[in-house]
């Protein structure tokens, strides 16, 4: 077959099947182009899931007559001009193909009034061929009609689902525009009727969560629970940080709110939504230490940068993007979302009964609590070494030994004193306990002294999680504060307590490599190998000694300590894996606080161990001073706030 040069149609139909698959990717290219036109009112009407009908007008700046035929024209475009622009582009099109591609499979109609215009002038289309110019009354702005998509192309006409599948699409798609566009109100309607929440007001630009009058939270707030539920802004954490030349702001889901799926993630590059490996692994590996298993954060973050410094142009549909420093932007956003993380200390907030929402949905904003700064800047009480008589237990002695063998893999200069406490606990005791006993050391305390000298009145309000009342089936701690009564899961509390510690004793020494005897071989590619090389001081750094040995092979002579004993290759694939992809090693860190968790678990107070008062008090407190506290190695809480509010409803106070 001789080459030939293609129609016109044809050249649009293309580009058509890569910028649009469905009627939701119309949406996006119309009210994207609708914002970038300054427009701060949007409405979309839809009909048969956009199949049928497709409706945006807008009040933007328009299209003076003179361009208007031009703007169906293939690369035709106001918003790039030159290699400068292309390289730093501040727009969400740019490529001149949207409006052409959508003409091609459609039968269009384009609209638009420039403000210094006495009437409007409208182009239609069919297939993508244009009449003539018409004049057309309208106020000012752009009205686009698209009418029966894809009517040209039925083998992609009969790959769009029924029409309520094709509108949750849409409905998605705004959501997702409507949270990064603060500034636009915007207006939803299918087959004439309105929907739900899309009518959203306009809010102010820094997302301010905070009421603006008494009876009316701030627009962005209701934008927020339009998207997310009305409880979401009662359980998620503000962000706002500047690193690296870059801004970081928006708003995280607390951990004890995750989700069974990734539904509610949305992350914007300069106001873009884009779904980047590198972004995604950094915010995974922030919540790893605090997550539950199998469940998924919920969040809105925004990341400003330079333009020069993203690359907009690697997909068709601009839904990815690539960084020019990938491993910094992994390392800023994983940084700030770690910080933010661990100030989730228990108190900081309160939760509400499980009985009103279930595990997902567990925590709501608590406007009156106040966290205790002098309690929060306390530095940790060393309660440890823990009793002997906690190791009672056969299966304690075990994990008992096991971290007091943790000292030998780390130098000798540990802050905190527990590891050869632990190992005399394990020698000391083979047999259980005939009473119950106190397992929580609070000799020599500061609290223990308060307690006795402070009105509970007083500690009421000084501490977010009040004092202790009593001890339940040996293993919750009911507490009485400021809101209510508090209950405390102990072990969770401990074990969070006691991996933090750990954390914090061992970033103070020296890490130990074991080398072995006999070094191992693996086959990797011929990247991993490559890698192997360029990394080669990093990996020494982390306690890995590892030597190209061929093309594709690589022989390990040297592993950090603690992890000797664990599968040696899996962990190193796990490891060249994020060197290779991401240039960094959060697999191997993920390893090493996977042990730690789960010494800390074995090391932690158990169920059906006694507690006294003041041991109980002096669990609080250090809840209350610990990162992460609100919830345990696992991701599941450790405590909830049952308000005095829930327990008049319950009892039918005030009826």
């Amino acid at each position: 077959m001789p080459i030939r040069l293609l129609s016109e149609v044809l050249i649009n139909q293309i580009a058509a099947g890569e910028v649009i698959e469905r009627a939701a990717s119309v949406v996006k290219e119309l009210v994207e182009n609708s914002l970038d036109a300054g427009a701060t009112q949007l409405t979309v009407d839809i009909e048969a899931g956009g199949a049928r009908r497709i409706r945006i007008a807008d009040n933007g700046s328009g299209i003076v007559q003179s361009d208007l035929a031009l703007a169906l024209t293939r690369h035709a475009t106001s918003k790039i001009g030159s290699m400068d622009d292309l390289e730093a582009v501040r727009s969400f099109g740019f490529r001149g193909e949207a409006l052409p591609s959508i003409a091609s499979v459609s039968r269009f109609s384009l609209a638009s009034r420039t403000a210094d215009a006495q009437h409007g002038w409208r182009v239609q289309a069919d297939a993508g061929r244009a009449e003539a110019l018409e004049a057309y009354a309208m106020p000012f702005g752009t009205d686009i009609e698209v009418r029966e998509l894809f009517f040209n192309v039925p083998a992609r006409r009969k790959f769009q689902k029924a029409d309520k599948t094709e509108f949750a699409h849409i409905q998605n798609l705004m959501s997702t525009i409507a949270l990064a566009n603060p500034q636009a109100e915007f207006r939803l309607t299918h087959n004439g009727k309105l929907e739900r929440w899309y009518r959203l007001p306009a809010s102010d630009a820094d997302l301010s969560l905070e009421d603006r009058s008494e009876d009316r939270p701030a627009p962005y707030a209701e934008r927020l629970s339009a998207v997310f539920g009305a409880n979401f802004s009662g359980h998620a954490l503000p962000l706002a940080v500047e690193l690296a030349g870059m801004k970081l702001h928006g708003f995280l889901g607390l951990p004890t709110a995750a989700r069974a799926q990734a539904d509610q993630q949305y992350f914007f590059v300069n106001s873009r939504p884009v779904r980047d490996k590198v972004v995604m692994h950094a915010i995974r590996q922030a919540y790893s230490d605090v997550l539950f298993h199998g469940r998924h954060p919920s969040y809105v973050l925004f990341l400003e940068l330079d333009p020069t410094r993203v690359d907009v142009n690697v997909h068709p549909a601009k839904t990815e993007v690539r960084f020019r420093d990938g491993r910094l932007i992994h390392d800023a956003i994983y940084s700030a979302l770690h910080e933010a993380l661990a100030h989730t200390r228990a108190g900081l907030t309160a939760s509400i009964p499980a009985n009103s929402g279930g595990f997902a949905n567990s925590s709501i904003p608590s406007p009156g609590l106040q966290p205790n700064l002098q309690a929060a800047n306390r530095p940790l009480q060393q309660h440890w070494p823990l009793p002997a008589r906690h190791f009672a237990g056969p299966s304690d002695a075990g994990s008992a030994a096991g971290m007091a063998a943790l000292q030998s893999l780390y130098g000798a200069q540990i802050p905190i004193n527990q590891f050869a406490s632990f190992a005399a606990a394990s020698d000391a005791n083979s047999s259980k306990v005939a009473e119950p006993q106190a397992v929580y050391d609070v000799s020599g305390t500061e609290f223990a002294a308060e307690f006795t000298a402070q009105s509970a009145g007083e500690l009421l309000h000084e501490n977010p999680l009040g004092f202790a009342l009593a001890q339940l089936h040996g293993t919750f701690i009911l507490a009485e504060n400021v809101h209510g009564m508090v209950i405390v899961d102990m072990h969770a509390a401990h074990e969070r307590i006691t991996l933090e510690r750990m954390k914090t004793a061992l970033a103070a020494c020296d890490l130990r490599v074991q080398r072995l005897l006999v070094p191992i071989s693996m086959a990797v590619s011929t990247r991993e190998a490559a890698a192997v090389e360029q990394h080669s001081d990093s990996l020494r750094d982390l306690g890995f000694e590892l030597h190209r040995a061929g093309p594709e092979s690589i022989r390990i002579t040297a592993v950090p300590t603690l992890l000797q004993d664990l599968d040696l290759h899996a962990i190193t694939r796990d490891l060249l894996s994020d060197l290779v992809m991401l240039g960094t090693s959060a697999s191997l860190e993920q390893a090493r606080d996977d042990v730690l968790s789960s010494m800390a678990c074995h090391a932690s107070v158990r169920a059906n161990r006694r507690l006294g008062l003041a041991e109980m008090n002096a669990l609080l407190r250090d809840m209350e001073a610990t990162e992460r506290s609100g919830q345990c190695n696992h991701g599941r809480p450790t405590w909830v706030q049952w308000r005095k509010g829930d327990l008049d409803k319950i009892f039918a106070r005030g009826r």
